[in-house]
């Protein structure tokens, strides 16, 4: 039986997939936005498919290696994220929900 925090995790990385797609659907169709937006869905996207293989680890090094990939997307995410506001794509108000 799943504890609640791997459940709360699960689900919460799930919803924040979900708003990565959203917010890729909604970038403008730039070059520069597009090409940051398949980067962003690529990793953002990635985070919660990396923390279930983590929960589906056979072994504690597995498991800490895998949660250290899904690490890896979280911060990828966020840099795609700093680029997409720093380059003025998209405001930062629009994002506040996804940085934090």
């Amino acid at each position: 039986m799943k504890s609640d925090a791997v459940e709360n995790l699960r689900d919460r990385t799930t919803r924040f997939a979900l708003r990565i797609v959203r917010m890729y659907s909604a970038l403008p169709s730039t070059v520069p936005a597009q090409v940051m937006g398949k980067q962003i869905l690529r990793s953002g996207t990635s985070i919660g498919a990396q923390y279930r293989e983590a929960d589906r680890a056979r072994s504690t090094p597995e498991f800490i290696s895998k949660m250290e990939s899904a690490l890896q997307e979280i911060d990828e995410t966020q840099y795609w994220l700093e680029l997409l506001i720093g380059a003025g794509i998209v405001p930062a108000g629009k994002l506040a929900e996804l940085t934090k």
